[in-house]
């Protein structure tokens, strides 16, 4: 029977399953402990072709976390093949007429954190157009020296009682995304209501048909930085990325724009932002993440939320608060419809 590569040790199981990820040992181990018994899970971190033209040429079934192209010529080495689960909801990089000529099936299959991450992002934009820190202060306070208060009805009100000004909105904004992955496509759909003009840039350029899906604009990093109202950083950490966006990218920046971030915290020089920011060239920033973690009390942007400035902190929450039962079975679900398939059950978010 196959062992997984995680050094975890042989599970007795009866089903062939390769399974492939670009993420890291915490991942694959929360992974494999969720599979089911009837299952034999071979974990692949980032294989080369000829190794996972190897795994594949006796499974029944696949599982692609993440993004990876998986071509006529890999289907073609899996005659087993049964099932290509890819987890999250991108399948541009599947050879769907391929896999419907040998008969193999194709899902996707949403996943909660990243859609967790995608709806903290937006709540992000929203905190960083309405001032919501600034204005939510200002209530809280109930300041007298505003004048006085009076009973409201139809015509009785006091509107912007305390002169605010900057409060914006999220709708018809430009949005710029860099790191475009599964979250940016999670961000992407749930913009649509809002007719944000979303750009994007990465390495490589996704299919026009998936551009069109998504109602993406693909642009140089340049034109990305200089259009953006909202600059969305997904950047994953690699020495590359290691402060990419530094002072002269903010520099670049519109007049005014926002910084919002789920990515790596060390892609983000925190002191140059700070300094656009107090400098008055951004508006403002959210970030979940940080180049230190837990956040130290020197990082200077937390000294500017304590002044009062337009900059939103959260302690690295954005995918949720989990135990380690929601990771369970968070994971479990990586492995519903091979379940589904061997039960002769319907299968779910089957795209062939």
């Amino acid at each position: 029977m196959p062992v997984n590569n995680m050094h975890t040790g042989e599970i007795s199981m009866s089903v062939k399953v390769v399974f492939t990820t670009e993420r890291g040992t915490r991942h694959q181990e929360d992974a494999l402990k969720a599979a089911p018994d009837e299952l034999s899970v071979n974990m692949l971190r980032q294989p080369d072709r000829d190794a996972l033209k190897a795994a594949l040429s006796d499974t029944i079934y696949f599982i692609s976390e993440r993004t990876g192209l998986i071509d006529a010529e890999l289907i073609e080495a899996a005659p087993q093949l049964k099932l290509i689960q890819r987890l999250g909801s991108l399948t541009h990089d599947i050879d769907l007429k391929a896999a419907r000529a040998a008969g193999v099936a194709v899902c996707y299959w949403p996943v909660d954190s990243v859609i967790r991450v995608a709806e903290h992002l937006i709540l992000q934009m929203l905190v960083l157009a309405k001032k919501l820190r600034e204005v939510e202060a200002v209530a809280l306070a109930a300041d007298s020296k505003w004048g006085d208060s009076r009973r409201t009805d139809e015509d009785t009100f006091a509107y912007n009682w305390s002169g605010r000004s900057g409060v914006k909105q999220l709708w018809q904004q430009k949005v710029g995304i860099m790191g475009f992955g599964e979250i940016g496509a999670e961000v992407a759909q749930r913009l649509r209501g809002w007719e944000c003009q979303i750009l994007y840039h990465k390495r490589r350029r996704l299919p026009s048909r998936m551009e069109s899906n998504l109602r993406l604009t693909y642009v140089s990093a340049e034109t990305l930085y200089a259009e953006s109202d909202y600059l969305i950083n997904l950047l994953p950490y690699f020495p590359s990325t290691d402060h990419l966006l530094n002072a002269d990218v903010f520099t670049q920046m519109k007049d005014g724009a926002f910084v919002v971030s789920c990515g790596s915290g060390s892609t983000i020089d925190e002191a140059a932002l700070a300094e656009a920011i107090e400098g008055g060239k951004l508006s403002g920033a959210a970030l979940d993440t940080f180049e230190w973690e837990p956040l130290r009390r020197e990082n200077p942007l937390l000294a500017l939320a304590k002044k009062g400035y337009n900059v939103l902190l959260t302690p690295h929450t954005a995918a949720g608060t989990v135990d380690e039962a929601d990771v369970t079975h968070s994971r479990q679900q990586d492995y519903t419809n091979i379940m589904n398939h061997l039960a002769q059950r319907p299968l779910r978010y089957q795209v062939v």
